[in-house]
């Protein structure tokens, strides 16, 4: 057996193939050879043996869709997360609070270092990557109770991290979420934003 059959098979795919009849144009009735008629037509005039109701013309098999899988209800559900409480997925306000929270600190910090603002950006890069990595709080995050994890629970690292902060310093992709509130960062590291 193929071994890719045994995965598919397991996850709902039948490899089902439904056959649609069409004409060479693709749209219309389709007409039967050198009659000119519709389909419907010829098909009443010639006897059922001659002309089989399975067969279609090559080139028209379609691939049916998988059985639908059960839709997540809620942020979470898919990835395996309670739906309320510790270890849920964070909500949007406490996130972009946190955001907010760590921009400001970082604003401080690079005024108070540099007397120029213009280093914020740079501080608050340095203070998100080495935060995530190592602890997976940052200041705002841990002041609002939330933490970001890898999937699988574990820390983020400092390889993941530095994924994640460029993608996040580039603004627009952390607004793109999914079903799960993930971000196009948090989905090229692999992470997301819980709860405490």
């Amino acid at each position: 057996m193929w071994p890719a059959a045994g995965y598919l098979a397991q996850n709902g795919y039948r490899g089902v193939v439904a056959k649609k009849s069409r004409n060479r144009r693709g749209a219309g009735p389709a007409r039967s050879g050198a009659s000119g008629r519709p389909a419907s037509a010829s098909a009443a005039a010639t006897p059922a043996a001659a002309t089989p109701a399975s067969r279609a013309p090559a080139g028209t098999a379609q691939l049916t869709t998988p059985p639908a899988a059960e839709k997540a209800t809620y942020a979470g559900q898919g990835l395996g997360l309670p739906e309320r409480g510790p270890g849920s997925v964070a909500s949007m306000p406490r996130r972009i609070l946190a955001l907010f929270i760590d921009w400001l600190l970082s604003m401080l910090i690079a005024y108070w270092l540099t007397h120029s603002q213009f280093w914020t950006i740079v501080v608050f890069a340095i203070e998100v990557y080495v935060l995530t990595a190592t602890t997976g709080f940052t200041v705002g995050k841990r002041l609002v109770g939330i933490r970001t994890v890898r999937t699988n629970g574990g820390l983020v690292g400092f390889g993941w991290a530095l994924v994640r902060t460029v993608i996040l310093l580039t603004v627009i992709p952390p607004l793109l979420t999914d079903r799960d509130l993930r971000g196009l960062h948090d989905r090229a590291s692999d992470t997301v934003v819980i709860r405490v």
